[in-house]
């Protein structure tokens, strides 16, 4: 005999550790369920589909170093942001410093060695066959065509960097932007908009016409500045590219050249491993190199330090006057040179030194920094230094002068100064009011705080994948 189906048969059925409900409310439990049910496999679905619309985004990097110099640095550090949020990076270099195997390297040769000869040569000839400035400049008249590498046919993006001394000519760099794909470049000096320096200084030519540059021996209207200028002209007429500055600054600087005009340009910092770089226990830091446990120590670091454009001079100015106006700070401070030559300039500062060969392993400047009591960057002219955000990453107050992006990164008073610009007393200022007068934790805190919330990798990945996003197209 078949058995009669009620609805408080079916309650129990749907519902077994509920009471027997009244049947109008039953229908209406029934009917609600039923419906958030499908709402839900609806959501479930269409989250499916957008997944199945989501590809992974494959990133070419470009950098004539992987390792030497700011730029290689903040390129590396870049890709391994990118590759930590999800977007297939590799880069592309001429010198390969280590064994990473997502840094492609391309094939030495000896033509390699004679295209950067004859670029220097060309500017030596041009300079009165002077060395003056001869790696103040470039013109990209020698690189390798890179469009036929896999690297370059599977990428949807491809990130130039700095591509100077014979890593990519202007003629290759042209055909990159005739393959049609997508080209960002990030601007770690001024070269991609002026004619050919990495930094004008004062000269403002690079805003109409570049021409009878004063970083040659022999300028004149039609000089390589001049020539370098009209290709790039015919480089980026027609051409959509999308230009990163690493700062406020570089930004402002390339909205005024004449050559990139109606080009897209913004401003994003260099990234850096806040998992890595943070604030360590001093003490253990001093242990390890063998420095002084009784002194505040300065830092001062430069791949260079010889180059007059890091203004160490200044920083033995400024240290001279610290002397002579506290002559009791003075005997408890001491100054960290970090760099090649350091020990040049180890009799003309009035506090005792500690010279260190130029480091490129990150763990061994991790503890560099949580060494010392504070960073100095007395440099006449930068971009935006990656010395200051790992620096402020490791919890360290910096002291700057007020150049390039160096006050955007410095906020005055706050988690650091800001000095006047090229002036040693006001350096000395900074110096003695940060280690003496300011709240040193206060200062520390902030200066790691700031560099979380800035210059983190998944800030900065984010920001570019958000342009990628949009030049593409895709939903990496």
């Amino acid at each position: 005999m078949r058995r009669k189906t009620s609805v408080f048969h079916t309650q129990q059925l749907f519902f077994p550790h509920q009471k027997k409900l009244p049947t109008l409310l039953f229908i209406f439990v029934y009917i609600r369920n039923f419906t958030l049910l499908r709402l839900c496999v609806q959501k479930k679905l269409s989250t499916f589909a957008k997944n199945k619309k989501r590809i992974t985004m494959r990133v070419l990097i470009i950098n004539t170093a992987e390792r030497i110099g700011g730029a290689a640095i903040a390129a590396n550090r870049l890709m391994e942001a990118l590759k930590n949020n999800g977007i297939k990076t590799k880069m592309l270099v001429r010198d390969k410093q280590t064994d990473q195997v997502t840094v492609v390297a391309l094939k030495k040769s000896w033509r390699r060695i004679w295209q950067f000869a004859w670029e220097r040569a060309v500017i030596w000839a041009a300079n009165g066959f002077k060395r003056k400035n001869l790696f103040a400049v470039d013109i990209a008249n020698t690189g390798t065509d890179i469009t036929s590498l896999p690297e370059f046919r599977q990428a949807d993006v491809i990130h130039l960097h700095w591509v100077n001394q014979g890593m990519l000519s202007l003629n290759d760099i042209r055909r990159i932007i005739r393959s049609g794909k997508p080209v960002v470049w990030t601007m770690h000096d001024m070269w991609p908009f002026t004619g050919i320096c990495h930094y004008a200084g004062s000269c403002k030519k690079y805003t109409q016409q570049c021409q009878s540059c004063e970083l040659l021996q022999r300028p004149h209207k039609r000089d390589l500045s001049h020539t370098v200028f009209q290709k790039k002209t015919r480089l980026y007429a027609g051409s959509k590219l999308t230009f990163v500055a690493c700062s406020h600054w570089l930004e402002e600087m390339a909205k005024q050249s004449a050559l990139l005009q109606g080009q897209a340009i913004t401003s994003i910092p260099n990234a850096i491993n806040t998992n890595l770089f943070k604030p360590r226990p001093k003490k253990f830091a001093r242990e390890k190199l063998n420095l002084p446990s009784d002194k505040k120590l300065l830092l001062f670091g430069s791949m260079k330090i010889t180059d007059k454009r890091k203004g160490i001079s200044y920083l033995i100015e400024a240290c001279k006057q610290i002397a002579d106006h506290d002559p009791e700070l003075g005997q408890n401070l001491g100054v960290v040179v970090l760099g090649s030559h350091a020990e040049q300039y180890a009799s003309l500062f009035p506090f005792p030194i500690y010279t260190m060969n130029y480091v490129s392993n990150e763990k061994e400047l991790v503890d560099i920094y949580n060494a010392v009591d504070l960073y100095v960057t007395p440099s006449l002219q930068d971009n935006l230094p990656n010395t200051i955000v790992e620096a402020m990453a490791c919890g360290i107050p910096c002291v700057g002068f007020n150049v390039g992006g160096i006050p955007q990164m410095i906020d005055h008073l706050h988690n650091g100064y800001v000095a006047q610009y090229k002036s040693a007393e006001d350096l000395a200022n900074g110096i003695h009011w940060t280690l003496t007068e300011g709240d040193y934790e206060t200062l520390s805190a902030e200066a790691y705080r700031k560099a979380i919330a800035t210059y983190s990798e998944n800030t900065v990945a984010g920001q570019y994948i958000k342009i990628y996003n949009q030049i593409t197209g895709n939903n990496a």
